[in-house]
């Protein structure tokens, strides 16, 4: 072979030796990743740009080897750059410990991390780590990320086992520029045409004569169990907008007596609800075809509950016989059951009287099309809207007034509504109500971008009121918020006073 062929060799594998064998320890793959919990988007700061953070990182089964030291570093990027390293959390293992503590004998060494290592009684198993930290964001910072590096060298330097994203970063004052004015965001959302199936489902405790399933109004109280039926299903089964999908009614057989039994007869009990349904609301022989019927066990688990709900004494026999005999029918369970000493108790006192005939439904509304008819329809049918259609009606309204009201009845509907929450927030901070804006904002569970400035908007007109410091002048930042915020009508300065005098929240 060529000799300058033989060395350019030689000096591949070098490199390839350099590569897989330099640094603290080498880095295993491992099969599970470490996860963060609670998964957070976003974290927002206060109105001093301050984050907090409270997180818990689940380190899985086996992840930390014997011989290494788990590091844990959280970051704040911002802009692709590495703005602040935050203390780290570590881990050492058996081994490692042994060595660092022979280390520290031998050699007089200083552990650097000793002050941040964690007691865990078995890093080989699996184990939650506890992270708190606060921040500042950089000032004139509008977003972010916190991510953080896991290590498993043992200095915490060389290499980067895995990277985990934790949250975003969202400043609420960089969100609004003061100088200018409070930038609310309105949501405009496009009008998008959605099926609209809605679901229920109730049911009726009835009292039959024993192994029979005819319905009696006279027994107990089925007169009442089937009005409340009727008067469930009724608006759907005659609303000229809705179409009926499934109407399924289901009775629940008894526990007690033969299973195959207690089906049939349940499922006779269904059909006779069914009947009664139709004779009492003339249902026409379309509509029938869907109405379904069937049965299901009612099991002996509510015998129990009941039971336990009494303080019977030996309703943890009932319960061993209920948990060790799971995989057959109630046939079963009932032969151990009706054994123990206690059985004429139960039958005696806990077996329901009432048996169960429950039924669910599902139907579909027709859509609103065109803005004349959403209009016209909102007059006397809110309830048959979606949120897309209230939300253009929303859009179509011609005043704040108007607009207000229809985003109070969505939220009414559809009380998880982000844009009907953020621009009912929008309409009162126009107005100067402040209380009611971070009422609104407060019922939602998640934000979205638009509703993060809504939420800077009222943090900012909060601060700009509270740190004026003369009356005068608290009198012309009224107005000029008026002016900002478009408000409709003068902000009524006593009013206002008023306002920042109560139990107002300021973020």
């Amino acid at each position: 072979m060529n000799k300058q062929y033989q060395f350019h060799i030689c000096i591949v594998f070098a490199l390839l030796n350099v590569l897989f064998f330099t640094g603290c320890s080498p880095v295993k793959r491992v099969a599970k990743s470490i996860s963060v919990k609670p998964a957070q988007p976003v974290l927002s700061s206060d109105t001093s740009g301050t984050v907090t953070m409270d997180v818990s990182f689940h380190i899985p089964e086996k992840y930390v080897s014997t011989r290494s030291r788990l590091f844990i570093t959280p970051q704040l990027i911002v802009n692709d750059t590495l703005c602040a390293e935050f203390s780290p959390l570590v881990v050492d293992a058996p081994i490692y410990t042994k060595k660092l503590k022979r280390r520290i004998i031998l050699e007089k060494y200083q552990d650097p991390y000793n002050e941040y290592l964690q007691e865990v009684s078995n890093p080989f198993s699996s184990f939650e780590l506890e992270y708190h930290t606060r921040f500042d964001i950089p000032e004139k910072t509008q977003s972010g990320f916190i991510r953080a590096i896991v290590s498993k060298d043992g200095c915490g330097k060389c290499f980067g086992l895995d990277t985990l994203y934790i949250a975003g970063i969202s400043n609420l004052m960089s969100l609004i520029n003061t100088r200018e004015a409070l930038n609310l965001s309105w949501i405009e959302p496009e009008f998008v045409i959605r099926p609209k199936i809605r679901e229920g489902k109730g049911e009726a405790l009835l009292q039959f004569i024993i192994n029979k399933y005819d319905i009696n109004l006279s027994l107990g109280n089925n007169r009442q169990e089937m009005l409340h039926m009727t008067n469930t299903l009724e608006p759907i089964l005659t609303d000229s907008l809705t179409t009926i999908r499934t109407i399924n009614i289901y009775g629940m057989a008894s526990a007690d007596g033969p299973y195959e039994f207690n089906t049939t007869l349940a499922r006779n009990r269904a059909s006779s609800a069914k009947r009664w349904l139709i004779d009492r609301l003339q249902i026409n022989p379309e509509v029938c075809q869907l109405i379904q019927t069937d049965s299901r066990p009612e099991g002996w688990w509510p015998v129990y509950d009941a039971m336990v709900a009494d303080g019977h004494p030996d309703s943890l026999s009932v319960k061993k016989i209920l948990t060790t005999y799971t995989q057959d029918n109630d046939d079963v369970q009932e032969y151990y059951i009706r054994r123990l000493s206690c059985w004429p108790d139960i039958r005696n006192n806990y077996l329901p009287k009432d048996r169960k005939v429950e039924y669910t439904y599902s139907y579909t509304i027709c859509n609103f099309t065109t803005d004349e008819e959403l209009l016209a329809m909102y007059r006397t049918r809110p309830d048959a809207f979606n949120e897309d259609e209230l939300l253009r009606v929303a859009t179509l309204s011609t005043n704040d007034f108007s607009q207000k009201e229809v985003y109070r009845t969505l939220m009414h509907y559809f009380p998880q509504s982000t844009v009907a929450a953020n621009n009912l927030a929008v309409l009162y901070l126009r107005e100067g109500d402040i209380e009611k804006a971070r009422q609104t904002l407060e019922t939602q569970q998640e934000y979205s971008p638009e509703m993060l400035a809504t939420l800077a908007a009222r943090a900012i007109y909060m601060k700009m009121i509270l740190n004026v410091p003369s009356n005068f002048y608290k009198r012309s930042i009224y107005r000029r918020l008026a002016i900002i915020l478009d408000c409709s009508r003068p902000v009524n300065v006593n009013w206002v006073k008023h306002i920042l005098c109560s139990r107002i929240i300021v973020m």
